[in-house]
């Protein structure tokens, strides 16, 4: 299996397994640490960006802007984790690249696209990488408001950084 697909099904593998060990109540607790945001909404705006690759990837076009906001899936934990089982069935099902259009539109006053060729693994590498950025996110978030929560180390950690340390450390056991 592509180690893309991997990673990421490792990374919906770690956000419902931390999911399912909060409260109802956790999932939504404003925590003070994120400016008020809960771990449910960030949660929520990581997986909208898989829906987006998801919904767009039979259309060949991408655009994050058009996410929906569901408020549903930031505030009810089982429905969030369902989305995360869909995306899994997704990601677990496309084996190959497709080219794609990625619409984007910096200029604040214009509605206007600009597209943007990518591929479905490019857009699926950027799903990752904005995943552990947020789960790092909330990784803080579920310290505070759960810190019973049993997170594993690489949880919301580049891999590159993963690789780093573990260099790093095998270096100074060969030092001492």
């Amino acid at each position: 299996m592509n180690q893309l697909i991997t990673a990421c099904l490792s990374i919906l593998n770690q956000l419902s397994d931390s999911v399912r060990q909060l409260t109802d109540e956790q999932f939504v607790k404003p925590s003070k640490t994120l400016s008020g945001s809960s771990v449910g909404q960030h949660l929520r705006h990581t997986l909208e960006f898989f829906v987006c690759l998801e919904q767009g990837y039979p259309k060949g076009i991408i655009n994050y802007d058009n996410r929906s906001h569901d408020k549903m899936i930031e505030s009810d934990k089982e429905l969030a984790l369902e989305l995360i089982n869909r995306i899994h069935s997704f990601i677990a099902q496309q084996k190959t690249d497709k080219p794609l259009l990625l619409e984007v539109g910096y200029d604040l006053s214009s509605s206007e696209n600009v597209n943007v060729q990518t591929n479905y693994f490019r857009e699926l590498t950027y799903n990752i990488e904005h995943a552990v950025h947020h789960m790092a996110i909330m990784k803080i978030g579920i310290r505070e408001v759960a810190a019973h929560v049993n997170l594993p180390a690489e949880f919301g950690v580049a891999s590159s950084t993963i690789r780093y340390r573990q260099e790093n450390f095998a270096e100074a056991g060969k030092a001492e």
